[in-house]
């Protein structure tokens, strides 16, 4: 079987073009079809040799994600799509609308995860393997490619899809560079976010990147008893190291940081986990995203009440902490991470 091109580099689709005796420049030529125009077939490149298209047909092929099952949310917002990958591992990506302008893909990085959240159904299936660069950046340009059939574009990526994206370090910063670059998908640094549980020795390595893509923390609890029971990998960082890491990541990059807080009805929703929530961000360029729990079949957890969650907003306020409660998308198609892969593989 050949290779997917999307995993080759500008450089090295380069090299290997100039082993063909082709001149350099003519692997631009290929990058542009592939990322601006978004072509589906070698054929389509027609500034191209066609012994250079021919020569492409047989050494790779464009693109390898296998549609599985797509849903469509019933409000017409939200598009989520299982994709089957060459070796037969399974991954989810979601499309977003919001305020009737923004257009925001949510990706992949890892078929499963190793890093066990309890209430997230991908941390409950496990890790398999990491995505390539060019595994994770498709997942994009398919929704790129729609959207842009339809007179529209895409304007946001989150990495906040099935996987950790720290975890699968170099895959995930290649990706960011292709899906930034003006030749690529050109989608500004500032209209990407990278989410993570916390891995602190890679945050500290992303802050001297000294990018301008979004970091958004996992963070969920505000003591360490209680993160460590929903997040393992708060045992390996506690709180006290993951937050000198995200001061780190600050004052490097001059970027706020936005902490992600699912609120689980009776477990992190009270006015306690509130104040101590303001007390551990005191001082800290943040915003919080507060998310009523999307509920998964492996853990009991519920959303709370909306009076409830307004209350935790509140209590954040009166700390000088901006926050967010963000808007539950897709819970009609199973758009929480994870939740469309666990159902097609329990049926």
């Amino acid at each position: 079987m050949t290779d997917s091109i999307y995993d080759l580099t500008l450089r090295d689709l380069t090299q290997k073009i100039e082993t063909w005796g082709e001149p350099a420049y003519r692997a631009r030529q290929v990058w542009e079809w592939l990322y601006q125009h978004k072509v589906t077939g070698f054929a389509a490149m027609r500034n191209l040799p066609q012994t250079l298209r021919t020569r492409l047909e047989e050494a790779f092929h464009i693109g390898g994600l296998v549609p599985v099952t797509e849903l469509h949310s019933t409000d017409g917002q939200t598009i989520k799509r299982l994709w089957r990958l060459p070796d037969d591992q399974l991954i989810e990506s979601v499309l977003m609308e919001y305020d009737g302008v923004r257009r925001t893909a949510c990706i992949s990085t890892q078929a499963g995860c190793a890093m066990g959240c309890v209430f997230c159904a991908t941390g409950q299936m496990g890790f398999a393997r990491h995505l390539s660069a060019g595994e994770i950046v498709e997942q994009a340009l398919i929704f790129a490619r729609q959207l842009e059939a339809d007179g529209d574009r895409l304007s946001n990526v989150v990495l906040m899809g099935m996987g950790e994206p720290l975890h699968n370090y170099d895959a995930t910063l290649e990706a960011i560079a292709r899906l930034n670059d003006p030749a690529g998908l050109n989608i500004g640094q500032r209209h990407i976010t990278l989410s993570t549980v916390g891995l602190v020795p890679a945050i500290r390595r992303f802050a001297d990147e000294q990018l301008q893509v979004g970091l958004a923390i996992s963070l969920h609890a505000a003591t360490d008893e209680a993160r460590s029971k929903l997040l393992p990998v708060n045992k390996r960082w506690p709180l006290a190291d993951l937050l000198d890491a995200i001061r780190y990541y600050i004052d490097q990059t001059g970027r706020r940081v936005t902490f992600e807080w699912a609120l689980i009805a009776g477990e992190n929703d009270t006015l306690q986990q509130a104040h101590q929530l303001g007390t551990l961000l005191r001082g800290v360029k943040c915003h919080v995203n507060l998310i009523p729990l999307n509920p998964t079949q492996g853990y009991g957890g519920q959303p709370p009440d909306p009076a409830q969650v307004e209350a935790f907003r509140a209590t954040l306020h009166d700390y000088r902490i901006g926050s967010t409660v963000r808007v539950r998308r897709g819970i009609d198609i199973q758009a929480g991470c994870g939740q469309l892969k666990a159902d097609v593989l329990q049926r």
